[in-house]
């Protein structure tokens, strides 16, 4: 058992590396930033188009540890959410981190957000763009979480500045599936 987990340690330690550099003076997350990055991916769907804005603005807030600026964010996803058939469970979760007391529950509320984010825009009808699907086997003490990203660059959203380039991109999803 103990080799089990020294094995999985060191798994978990590995795959928190990333050879990428970093990009100086690129640290700070703004609201700019998110719609420059956001304007990459066009989806067919002006709704879906708000809810995957709504979901990177509020990955971005939670990379950056702005707590405000993630409450804000997720009561707007907890909007466009609701107005999408299908979504209603979903924007019950926006809204849980929308009125989270810290940052940390937003993250923990973030994963479960995410795998439902995830669903839809993996039958989106992308036009212009990649998605990249990300994921950290460090988050939620070990079990892992994924997240959406409009880049390759991993930007971790459930560590920020603690472990920003933990992760790897697990799936890209693509114009033209």
């Amino acid at each position: 058992m103990r080799k089990y987990l020294a094995v999985m340690l060191i798994t978990g330690i590995v795959s928190c590396t990333n050879t990428e550099k970093k990009v100086a003076g690129n640290s700070d997350t703004t609201s700019g930033v998110v719609d420059t990055i956001a304007n990459h991916i066009e989806l067919k769907d002006n709704k879906v188009q708000a809810i995957y804005n709504g979901y990177i603005a509020l990955k971005d807030a939670l990379v950056a540890a702005k707590f405000e600026d993630a409450q804000k964010t997720a009561a707007v996803l907890k909007t466009d959410l609701a107005a999408y058939k299908g979504c209603e469970s979903t924007a019950l979760t926006a809204e849980k981190i929308a009125v989270a007391k810290d940052i940390k529950n937003q993250r923990a509320l973030f994963t479960s957000l995410s795998e439902d984010v995830i669903a839809l825009f993996k039958h989106a009808d992308l036009i212009k763009g990649s998605i990249f699907v990300q994921h950290c086997p460090m988050a939620n003490n070990g079990v892992g979480g994924d997240w959406l990203a409009s880049e390759k660059k991993i930007q971790n959203p459930y560590y920020g500045d603690e472990m920003m380039d933990c992760g790897r991109v697990v799936e890209e999803i693509r114009t033209g599936k």
